[in-house]
């Protein structure tokens, strides 16, 4: 992430909440410490239930989390089927921004104003790119290269952002007006830039396994710098910041339980160490590993990994849940890898996603409709602070 990035997303306080608060409507907000002390903070949540959900158009849906994306410690956004919140006092207060047609599936805000999202609408498959000019309150979809539906976006600032699928990846120049595919090898299952020269990209080799490829000349040419053995093939996940790049490697599913690999790299993709590699009873062997595995990743056992979060060039996030243990959690590492820690949440729940703006303080939806709710931490993980809940279909 750039320098300038960096600026955009760690501006004053008081800015990042009157424009919030001006993408909310007519509300008052104060900065930081005054807001927290001069009102109480909400609770539960924060009065907010019945109108998201008449407001989202799946009144006969339990409201459900899906995304959480945050600027900074104090100010950020989470999404859910048909409705987006915001904060600008790290939780003490939420408000309504948006409830509508769309059903966020992820949402990246570059800076306070200007925000994009993948989104559904109800009863279609389909996946739309959209785009807010005034802090979500109102979105208007873009157009994306004929027959492409990404999986994953990441814009580095309003303008310069990347688009995934299942096997390429397209750069916009003009905030999503218009895209240019980025060349990736044959049979990529992933890709992510970290700059428009630095690329990686995962590949798979059938009756092999998968091979880890990078790019230093924006996909014009292509070296593989680690190979993995693995009976199956199915799929994988890149995420690329500065030094950091880390690969999610997926195995066989079964059993509520998903066998994967994870592995980092400090320099680039030039060298990687295997995090771990965790083979299930449902899923079988992971990939680069046996039947027994070596460790097992966040919300064991046969945790399902959610997204990840990189934070300067060592420290790193997953979120996962497991659907078996009806609960959800992180693991991190401060060191590219070389140690990993997981940390299970104490409150159910099944699956999860994470935004982390600092290497300490971060935020985790629980995005299963059992026990929907959004945390806080402050100190990497170990402790979580409930900042809202919502009704479960169990209440």
């Amino acid at each position: 992430m750039t320098t300038s990035i960096k600026t955009w997303k760690r501006m004053g306080t008081i800015v990042l909440s009157l424009t919030l608060a001006w993408g909310m409507g007519p509300i008052h907000t104060l900065s930081g410490a005054n807001a927290a002390s001069s009102q109480a903070c909400g609770k539960g949540d924060h009065g907010l239930a019945a109108t998201l959900q008449k407001g989202s158009g799946v009144e006969e849906q339990h409201l459900e989390f899906t995304d959480i994306d945050f600027l900074n410690d104090t100010t950020g956004r989470a999404g859910g089927k048909g409705f987006l919140i915001g904060t600008s006092n790290a939780g003490c207060t939420l408000q309504s921004i948006y409830t509508g047609q769309w059903q966020f599936a992820q949402l990246d805000f570059p800076n306070n104003v200007i925000g994009y999202a993948l989104a559904q609408v109800k009863n279609s498959p389909a996946t739309y790119l959209i785009r807010t000019n005034d802090g979500g309150s109102h979105w208007k979809r873009l157009d994306t290269p004929p027959g492409i539906q990404f999986k994953r976006i990441d814009f580095r600032n309003k303008d310069v952002g990347y688009g995934y699928t299942y096997n390429g990846a397209y750069q916009t120049k003009d905030g999503g007006l218009t895209w240019s595919k980025m060349n990736t090898p044959a049979n990529t299952r992933a890709a992510a830039f970290a700059t428009e020269k630095q690329g990686y990209a995962v590949v798979v080799v059938p009756g092999s396994g998968y091979q880890l490829k990078q790019t230093s000349d924006g996909g014009k040419n292509w070296s593989t710098s680690l190979r993995v053995a693995s009976d199956t093939w199915s799929g994988a996940d890149l995420y690329a910041q500065g030094q950091q790049v880390w690969a999610l490697l997926y195995g066989d599913a079964g059993m509520s339980q998903q066998s994967y690999s994870l592995y980092a790299s400090g320099n680039q993709g030039k060298n990687w160490t295997q995090v771990f590699a965790q083979s299930t009873a449902g899923g079988g062997p992971a990939p680069g590993g046996n039947s027994v595995g070596k460790g097992t990743g966040p919300a064991n056992p046969g945790g399902h990994p959610g997204n990840m979060a990189l934070i300067g060039d060592q420290t790193a996030y997953l979120s996962a849940g497991s659907p078996a243990a009806g609960k959800v959690g992180i693991g991190r590492s401060y060191d590219t890898g070389s140690t990993w820690k997981n940390v299970d949440l104490k409150d159910p729940g099944y699956s999860s996603r994470i935004s982390f703006p600092s290497a300490r303080t971060g935020w985790l939806v629980v995005t299963s409709d059992n026990s929907p709710a959004i945390y806080q931490t402050t100190d990497g993980g170990t402790t979580w602070t409930p900042k809202m809940l919502l009704r479960s279909e169990q209440d």
